[in-house]
């Protein structure tokens, strides 16, 4: 049986340990922090930006929108990378816990279940114009993804039964079907043109816009998916839904 004097000394040393991580951490905030001064003190005060050059190549663009020409179109290998992070986010959260099981006899409160059926079909309504107009003005991927995440959450804080119904299969592919096209037609577009994310003349607004819708899609369930805190549970049959 361990005594106190050995139970304090090991909690002398996981603090000591626990000290020196967090003296390193600070130490390298520190030295970001320092970098980061560094990096915006040596910008130029007076200096133009590339406003002009979008400008002069947004009749290229496919869309009229410039953030939209930078964010899929000039600079679209960026955005494959953010959205291959978030795939990544889900990744890491469902190699580590399963989500909470829901209570089977939780009762739902019908003006609960009055503002799920108002709000999610507006919701998806809101996400999929912001989509539409982002090739025009503000809005996009993001900004619908981040509306149909907000409707999965409502849906899940409202713990639906059939919310448990869905396979994971199905939630799956949601979540790989925006990086798949959005990788697809970045191929496709090295194989036809040359080079990653040109996109044959034309052609580009179009590729644009099923690019986004696809993203939206994964965006929104992989937001819903992180709130929920983990991989899904096997999957019942609808037989054992109460």
């Amino acid at each position: 049986m361990k005594t106190g004097t050995e139970i304090m000394g090991k909690i002398r040393n996981r603090h000591k340990r626990r000290d020196a991580f967090q003296l390193l951490f600070l130490i390298l905030v520190f030295f970001l922090m320092a970098l980061l001064g560094t990096i915006f003190s040596t910008i130029p005060v007076n200096n133009p930006g590339l406003a002009s050059a979008v400008a002069s190549l947004q009749t290229e663009s496919g869309v009229e929108s410039p953030v939209t020409a930078v964010l899929l179109n000039f600079r679209g290998y960026d955005t494959l990378l953010e959205v291959m992070v978030l795939l990544l986010a889900v990744i890491g959260v469902w190699s580590l816990i399963k989500a909470p099981a829901p209570d089977p006899e939780t009762e739902i409160s019908p003006v609960q279940m009055g503002v799920v059926r108002l709000l999610a079909p507006v919701m998806c309504l809101v996400a999929a114009y912001l989509v539409w107009q982002g090739s025009h003005l503000a809005g996009g991927a993001f900004q619908g993804g981040a509306i149909l995440g907000a409707a999965g959450v409502l849906l899940l804080v409202s713990e639906l039964p059939w919310l448990r119904t869905v396979p994971a299969s199905v939630l799956r592919f949601g979540l790989v079907l925006g990086p798949l096209c959005f990788i697809g037609t970045a191929l496709g577009c090295l194989f036809l043109g040359g080079e990653l994310l040109a996109y044959p003349e034309g052609t580009a607004g179009w590729l644009i816009l099923f690019i986004e819708t696809a993203c939206a899609l994964s965006i929104g369930l992989t937001l819903a998916l992180l709130f929920a805190g983990g991989r899904p549970h096997e999957n019942v049959s609808r037989g054992d839904i109460p």
